[in-house]
């Protein structure tokens, strides 16, 4: 079997296995291009007379630049199956994508969750254990930026299981054991490809039975011997940190920067409640220091967050400043207000020089960051030539006075907003 048909059978796999928890509901959406008041927006026997909502050639739902308002509206309906697996039990989320400049999310009625250009996707857990007949309304409310724009890029159903494996979790590791495989080890193909054939698809409606068929799977992937194939693999591991890019300034009043800083942690606190291990880290001293003077309520959970080893401080500097235009002594001074500020309020210093918006880096400025006590540098900006292609992902960089510091490529942004969901992680690793 030659390697494409090996590819296209795992992929045929993978595809399959999304099916049975995962579907696509960009299609279902209907608009209201008026700001109509709430209580009236909200409410699903309004919605019969707003039209299906047109999507683009990347099927993206857009409307007008200019901060301007569109209400979608759409129902959800648990069935008894999707592709005859049975979804009784499960946990119910809506994964949303959007480029706007204010979203409110509604559920029967109720506001769920608030967002922006900067916090533009979401989980939302409809149900942790749905019911097939069950309904759920759901309206958003968007708002464009006032100078692009707005869109839903992506609007998915997605059923999982809360203390297990389902098949859509199978389906990402072996999506990202191919990406591997396809790289590195491309003898390894054909040993994930029979693994793969032993699904027993004919159990798919008798889940128990069918979640047995893919422990199997993943059983068999963790003891292929001498492979970096295997799943468990106590040798590597990925850690995942969340973090949330703001902007102090753009095309924006400062007084909404502060604003989108108290949604943004806000929402952050909440996640963290919700999902144990969630660790986020977020930059800017300059932003701490305006919410421990006005929101010292937030300020303490956030403080809390950070003894506890969930919440990471980087940045290296006040704010993440635009490195071609400021000088040296700026830069010094950006440094110095920073840690100093670090230290005090939270007992220790910046490691990490985290500017990942910034365009440019003199040479100078490992040597800088090091005697500031700044040990790792970040950005993605680099990904943004159009010409001369950066080469490397993870390097050591290094001052004309020989100052070295470890640097890394953050993911690009492919998806016009940032999309870290493992495939993404995996395909920009290798």
């Amino acid at each position: 079997m030659d390697q494409i048909k090996i590819i296209d059978g795992i992929n045929d796999a993978i595809t399959k296995l999304r099916a049975l928890t995962q579907a696509n509901v960009q299609q279902g959406w209907r608009y209201c291009n008026q700001d109509i008041p709430y209580p009236v927006a909200t409410q699903p026997q309004c919605w019969h007379n707003w039209s299906i909502a047109q999507r683009n050639d990347k099927n993206y739902i857009t409307w007008s630049a200019g901060r301007q308002v569109i209400w979608l509206s759409q129902r959800f309906l648990v069935p008894q199956d999707l592709q005859r697996y049975p979804l009784a039990g499960l946990g119910l989320r809506l994964v949303l994508t959007w480029w706007a400049e204010s979203a409110e999310i509604f559920v029967n009625g109720q506001l769920v969750q608030e967002g922006d250009l900067f916090d533009s996707s979401t989980r939302i857990l409809l149900n942790s254990t749905v019911v097939p007949g069950e309904e759920f309304a759901v309206a958003l409310r968007l708002v464009s930026p006032g100078h692009d724009i707005g869109g839903l890029m992506r609007s998915q159903i997605l059923y999982e299981a809360t203390n297990d494996i389902d098949p859509g979790f199978v389906a990402d590791e072996l999506a990202v054991l191919q990406k591997y495989s396809a790289s590195f080890e491309p003898e390894q193909l054909a040993t994930l490809a029979k693994a793969v054939a032993e699904i027993d698809w004919e159990m798919v409606s008798q889940r128990t039975e069918f979640m047995r068929s893919l422990t199997r799977l993943r059983q068999q992937l963790s003891t292929i011997e001498n492979s970096n194939l295997r799943i468990q693999n106590t040798q590597n591991s990925i850690k995942m940190l969340g973090h949330a890019h703001l902007d102090l300034a753009w095309l924006w009043p400062v007084s909404e920067t502060w604003d989108v800083a108290v949604r943004t942690f806000e929402s952050v606190l909440k996640l963290q409640q919700e999902f144990p291990d969630f660790t986020f880290c977020h930059t800017t001293p300059a932003l701490y220091a305006w919410i421990e003077q006005h929101r010292p309520d937030l300020f303490k959970r956030i403080k809390q967050q950070v003894a506890a080893g969930r919440w990471e401080i980087v940045g290296g500097m006040w704010v993440e400043p635009e490195l071609n235009l400021i000088d040296g002594e700026s830069i010094v001074r950006q440094i110095l207000y920073a840690q100093r500020y670090v230290q005090k309020t939270f007992g220790q210093l910046t490691t990490v020089a985290w500017v990942t918006d910034s365009f440019g880096f003199c040479w100078q400025l490992p040597q800088l960051l090091k005697q500031g006590g700044i040990d790792y540098f970040v950005t993605q900006k680099l990904h943004w030539n159009d010409t001369t292609k950066f080469p490397y992902g993870a390097f050591w960089w290094q001052s004309p006075d020989g100052s070295q510091i470890f640097s890394l490529m953050s993911p690009p942004n492919v998806a016009g907003v940032m999309d870290t969901n493992p495939i993404t992680m995996a395909s920009y690793a290798i």
